[in-house]
């Protein structure tokens, strides 16, 4: 004996296309989800390329520095610059012209794309871990731990950031064996350790806000009445569902750090003048730019390009990630 089928029940006003599409969007998953929303934005997909072929050309700088170019970027060639000591321009020999020195200028902004990423990426790391630990906490106990740790951030947020930076990174890079004993060493690592310890007061801030709004939701109530510990609350339930707003807070800061980093050695007191640097390119550009304009625009492109597709990427991630704000 045959039975026959329910008929399928449509909530009021639904047409058929609008069933299909809920069940569409019900089969994908949260990645999924994701994926579909964020590669509307052609220009976060671009950035994304652009980021990817210099984070490339950043680690293969020696490899394309001997086996592309065939220049290294301490070499001086002094046969490029002219009579009046003036460095030459682009050419099909050198491709960004000669620095004021005749150092290969193309070879120094591969190589000054290695410091800016690797101090951009290593300082935004050490903001983000100071940062998800501090607001988690701060958020999670509230009560006096809140207020102690809320009023050391705040400390920390009304500090002249940029003096104390430069009054550090100078201190330090006195002696070449640096601070506490020889632990900090002048370098990128003396640069990124300052950057990262004045800019995690606003990943605190972010994380703070998220648990507050966390910590009274069902589903950690039911782990708490579960018997599990805090540890264990904050590690495998508060944190996760804080993931999304950081990582678009982290894409959002990664390109300031780069700025940061620019500015210490745009003022002399960034990485070590031996080591090549965007922001260190363009202060030598200062005094040339009238006769010599590829120093100051092609350094400054690459910083601004860089500084752009980071950004660009953060509001694409924003979008994708939170709902309310898609169109």
């Amino acid at each position: 004996m045959q039975v026959a089928s329910e008929p399928t029940v449509r909530p009021p006003g639904e047409t058929p296309f609008d069933q299909a599409a809920r069940s569409d969007v019900v089969s994908l998953t949260p990645g999924q989800i994701f994926w579909r929303e964020f590669r509307k934005d052609r220009l976060a997909l671009v950035s994304i390329v652009f980021i990817a072929v210099m984070v490339v050309a950043a680690v293969a700088a020696p490899l394309m520095a001997r086996y592309v170019v065939h220049h290294t970027p301490d070499h001086l060639y002094l046969n490029e610059l002219d009579q009046f000591s003036l460095p030459k321009g682009p050419s099909r020999k050198f491709w960004f012209g000669v620095d004021d020195t005749g150092r290969d200028l193309f070879v120094r902004i591969l190589y000054g794309a290695r410091t800016s990423l690797i101090v951009a990426f290593f300082a935004t790391g050490i903001s983000v871990v100071i940062g998800l630990v501090v607001g988690l906490m701060s958020g999670f106990y509230r009560g006096k731990v809140d207020t102690a740790l809320s009023r050391f951030t705040d400390i920390i947020m009304s500090l002249p950031v940029l003096l104390l930076a430069l009054g550090l990174v100078a201190g330090c890079g006195l002696s070449p064996n640096g601070c506490l004993g020889g632990t900090i060493k002048p370098g990128l690592l003396l640069v990124s350790y300052v950057i990262g310890l004045f800019t995690w007061p606003y990943i605190a801030r972010l994380v703070r806000g998220e648990v507050l709004r966390l910590r009274e939701k069902e589903f950690v109530e039911a782990a708490r009445a579960a018997g599990a510990s805090d540890f264990r609350i904050m590690t495998r339930e508060v944190l996760p569902n804080v993931f999304a707003p950081v990582l678009v807070f982290t894409t959002l800061i990664i390109p300031n750090n780069i700025l940061f980093e620019a500015a210490l050695s745009f003022l002399g007191i960034g990485v070590p003048p031996t080591t090549p640097s965007w922001g260190k390119m363009l202060s030598d550009a200062g005094a040339l730019f009238t006769v010599a304009w590829w120093m100051m625009v092609f350094p400054g492109l690459f910083l601004f390009a860089t500084t752009l597709a980071f950004n660009l990427v953060g509001d694409g991630l924003r979008d994708a990630l939170d709902p309310r704000a898609r169109r």
